[in-house]
């Protein structure tokens, strides 16, 4: 049984991973203000404490990061900052602490989204924080010491989420957390490194 720390674990999306991986996996839920253990992902820290706290590790996933979803006209440079900011240095940082408590061979999951492959009107934040997730982990992929692999996946919108982004996402067909989730324990159980695994797409 691996040891695994989800971070995101109360939202929608990190519930559905965690409840796959508790099959057979110890897992550490970790929330932003909720849960045994949290973290500001957006203060590197913050995620160093946690780490500190928790241990070594055998993976590492993240559900986490906001974004800014709005018109690019009236978008200010503030506005475009959140999406860097939490999404994309939230998870960034997690890399960069955990990668030393990490046994070898571990493994982390990040998440970015289908809007890196199909861009949508107000969602130019989005798009360009997913594909600079997918650049960050084809980099780091070859880099990473010890047999630690590092991969990402890219979800549709989840069924569970559209009461609060459908209007963004006309003509997309969601599918559940659950089915989303599948994706982290491919990840996690499995070989692969630098890869994206796109759900939905």
């Amino acid at each position: 049984m691996n040891k695994v720390v989800v971070i995101g674990a109360t939202g929608t999306l990190g519930s559905a991973v965690t409840g796959l991986l508790k099959e057979r996996h110890e897992v550490i839920e970790v929330g932003a203000t909720r849960g045994r253990h949290q973290v500001d992902s957006t203060d590197p820290k913050s995620v160093a404490k946690l780490f500190a706290e928790i241990g070594k590790v055998d993976a590492v996933v993240t559900t986490t990061g906001k974004l800014h979803f709005g018109s690019l006209a009236e978008m200010t440079a503030e506005q475009f900052w959140t999406g860097l900011r939490d999404k994309l240095m939230g998870q960034i940082n997690v890399v960069l602490a955990a990668q030393h408590y990490l046994n070898d061979g571990g493994s982390f999951t990040l998440t970015s989204g289908i809007i890196a492959d199909e861009p949508i009107r107000l969602g130019v934040n989005a798009t360009t924080v997913n594909l600079a997730l997918e650049g960050f982990v084809r980099g780091a992929a070859i880099e990473l010491p010890r047999g630690i692999r590092i991969n990402l996946v890219s979800p549709t919108v989840l069924e569970e989420s559209m009461g609060a982004y459908g209007d963004f996402f006309r003509g997309f067909e969601p599918v559940s957390a659950k089915r989303a989730a599948l994706a982290y324990v491919k990840s996690v159980e499995g070989a692969q490194t630098g890869r994206v695994y796109r759900v939905g797409s």
